[in-house]
């Protein structure tokens, strides 16, 4: 009690004294009647000011965070300051006599300062005070036993915080872990875990090497019928986005029902900043729930855990004004210079980019935090603010190694925490692709995807893409393909009256990365090549023989699923027939099998695209705008990594290699059976071809005596 009544009086005095000199320096804020005040008069006041805006702060701001939770959280980052100042104004007004006055742009000054020296003071403090640090975590822990009816004596199994940091591949993570030119590494933190206590190594990634599809089946054990991050569903006639909240819980649901569990987090997890819950009951930022709600399921509670202190708003604002002036000042560098390549980073990216960067960063820091000090067994939190900086900057870009190194902050505040927590953390680094470099394909060429696949069906295009040399060469193959098929065969009337119908139905072009999907949407079910041959002569030949293009997959009525390439080359996945050579051979080892588990996904598209690949600079060409990409076969981006404790179990066994999200899942699954933590409920058979003939022993071989059953658990229900 005594040392909490010294740390306010502390606090408080030091409000005091910021609010004394503000009013010295700044000409609209005074402390003063207008005839003037002694000293100890001003002193007064300003103990009175700032000991109300403290009360207000403490008994108002919760309510005022609450109020605007479903507020966007880029509106609500930009209002602290106007609601602090708000406060402080407030505040000022009770004092007698109304000797505080200030404006209220200066107000917003004043309050940042106060906050912000508010929150520094009794951040030192608590510190300071080990004692108070230890009966907090002691009351934590021991209000946590109590609500799992556990015993106080007995000691707690270790729990495992999993952090994803999002788009770091394995290749730059080793860059970012090495010193260099007499430079300490970016990451240093991580770099002294490496060869001491942590093992790294890279997996691969599916042929969707995308957050929707890895953390999906990284969380809940399955990315079956996730072709991209988006694509066409001619059953229900819409877009797939995986970062859209309906989107994300349907996805959830139909892994959930495929998997026959709810997820690796089901009991006593927690899910942070993710798109998925992973059957957590904690979840702060989680995309999935982000159109429910209710008192746990919330799709902004985790804001009001950070935000409803003072403090944090203002600090994290701060960060956010910054990170949107760094950004600025970056892309005016970046134009200077003439970098190549480069995309537009105007409009709204710079507060995009600040909220990935900063207050998403923040508010999943805290999140995590707290859950430490909370006891959670499982915590598994997402980190986007790379990925988010690589794709406008590049994966090597110097911005891109800021956001690391702040990164790497993170990570060791986490773990400092967890040195001091009620129990023992096992921390377990992972990302959930990497990124490939290049320049964008409309900046490459002329033309984007839907410009080249509408010249290719003879449909009109922009001027821009009709000058470029692809557009005229498609328009003309369009042309003299149709006049060569025409007199080749006659058609019937009834064929030609359903050809011209068809035609007035124009395909529908997504882009995810460098990987690009095309669908006819008055086709019903997949269109066969046959068929897409027959309504548009040049099309296939048009995409598969561009220098842009790495190759295509369509689906055969004679031959199944088959790959195209330039100058005629095929490869017929399901005999494995080739053509020439394989047009997926410079794409390495895994490429055949992970387009032949996508070919025969229910929702894979009448044709995908993947951009061509240059195995010697690694560069891709994405059908968006981004100079740093993933989501299709190229380089990096198919390549992320794994970091985990040394006392856990490897992997996979020597000469093994770590292919797909679905492979991933089992791992941490197997991790958590090791701690002695929290088990999924119901764990299906694991297939050979999936996790291969050892991990599947061991897997199913634990599976009764190491998974408890939990009744209240659904297997096919999600939250």
């Amino acid at each position: 009690m005594g040392g909490a009544l010294l740390r306010v009086t502390a606090v408080w005095a030091v409000s005091t004294l910021t609010m004394l000199a503000l009013a010295a320096v700044l000409p609209d804020f005074r402390l003063q009647s207008g005839d003037g005040d002694s000293t100890t008069r001003i002193a007064i006041t300003a103990a009175s000011g700032a000991g109300a805006f403290g009360v207000l702060s403490a008994l108002v701001w919760p309510l005022l965070v609450r109020a605007l939770l479903l507020m966007p959280a880029l509106v609500l980052g930009l209002l602290v300051f106007v609601l602090n100042g708000s406060m402080l104004l407030l505040a000022l007004s009770l004092i007698p006599d109304g000797r505080g006055a200030v404006e209220p742009e200066t107000a917003m000054v004043v309050a940042a300062v106060m906050s912000a020296a508010s929150s520094a003071t009794s951040t030192f403090l608590t510190v300071r005070d080990d004692g108070a640090y230890r009966r907090r975590l002691a009351r934590l822990a021991d209000r946590r036993r109590r609500r799992l009816g556990e015993d106080g004596g007995r000691a707690l199994p270790p729990g495992t915080v999993f952090l994803q940091l999002d788009g770091v591949g394995h290749a730059v993570l080793r860059e970012a872990l090495r010193a260099r030119d007499g430079k300490p590494p970016v990451m240093p933190t991580v770099a002294g875990w490496v060869g001491d206590s942590h093992r790294v190594m890279p997996w691969r990634t599916d042929w969707s090497s995308q957050t929707g599809a890895s953390q999906l089946g990284i969380l809940h054990g399955s990315n079956e019928d996730v072709p991209a991050f988006r694509w066409y569903e001619k059953e229900t006639g819409e877009v797939r986005v995986s970062n859209r909240p309906t989107s994300a819980a349907e996805l959830q649901r139909r892994a959930a029902a495929r998997a026959g569990h709810e997820g690796l987090l089901t009991v006593d997890g927690a899910s942070r900043g993710n798109l998925f819950t992973g059957g957590a009951d904690q979840l702060a930022l989680v995309l999935s729930v982000a159109a429910r709600r209710g008192k746990h399921n919330r799709s902004r509670s985790g804001y009001f855990a950070y935000f409803s202190d003072p403090a944090n708003a203002t600090r994290t604002a701060v960060s956010f004004l910054a990170e949107v002036v760094r950004e600025l000042a970056q892309s005016t560098r970046a134009k200077l210079r003439r970098e190549r390549p480069r995309v537009k980073r105007g409009g709204t990216y710079p507060f995009i980019r600040a909220f990935a960067t900063v207050v998403e960063r923040d508010v999943v820091v805290a999140a995590v935090i707290g859950d430490i000090l909370s006891g959670r067994s499982a915590v598994y939190a997402d980190l986007v603010a790379y990925d988010e900086v690589a794709h406008h900057s590049g994966p090597r870009s110097r911005d891109a190694r800021q956001v690391l190194a702040r990164l790497d902050r993170s990570i060791a505040l986490i773990a400092k925490v967890a040195e001091r927590a009620p129990r023992a953390y096992r921390i377990v680094l992972l990302s959930d692709h990497g990124q490939s470099p290049g320049a964008t394909f409309a900046g490459a060429y002329g033309l984007t995807l839907e410009d080249l696949v509408r010249a290719g069906c003879g449909l009109p295009v922009s001027r821009r893409a009709g000058r470029t040399e692809s557009g005229a060469e498609a328009r003309g193959a369009e042309a003299r393909e149709a006049a060569r098929a025409a007199l080749r065969r006659p058609e019937k009337d009834g064929e030609r009256r359903g050809t011209v119908g068809q035609r007035t139905s124009e395909p529908v072009v997504l882009a995810s990365g460098n990987l690009g999907l095309v669908s006819f949407p008055d086709v019903p079910g997949r269109m066969t090549r046959e068929r897409i041959d027959a309504r548009h002569p040049a099309l296939l030949r048009t995409l598969a023989d561009h220098p842009g293009v790495g190759f295509l997959l369509v689906m055969s009525e004679e031959h199944g699923a088959v790959v195209l390439g330039r100058d005629g080359a095929e490869h017929h996945l399901d005999s494995g027939r080739t053509l020439g050579t394989s047009p997926l051979t410079r794409f390495g080892p895994g490429a055949v099998a992970a387009v032949r588990r996508t070919a025969h996904f229910s929702n894979t598209p009448d044709i995908m695209v993947n951009s061509a690949y240059d195995a010697t600079t690694g560069a891709v060409h994405a059908f968006e705008g981004q100079i740093g990409s993933h989501g299709g076969l190229g380089g990096e981006q198919g390549h992320p990594f794994l970091l985990w404790p040394g006392e856990l179990s490897p992997p996979v066994g020597d000469g093994d290699e770590l292919v797909g999200a679905e492979r991933v899942h089992t791992v941490l699954r197997r991790w958590l059976v090791e701690a002695n933590g929290p088990q999924i409920p119901q764990i299906p058979e694991v297939p050979e071809t999936t996790v291969g003939a050892a991990e599947k022993s061991r897997l199913n071989g634990a599976t009764a005596a190491s998974f408890p059953v939990v009744s209240r658990v659904a297997p096919n229900k999600t939250r």
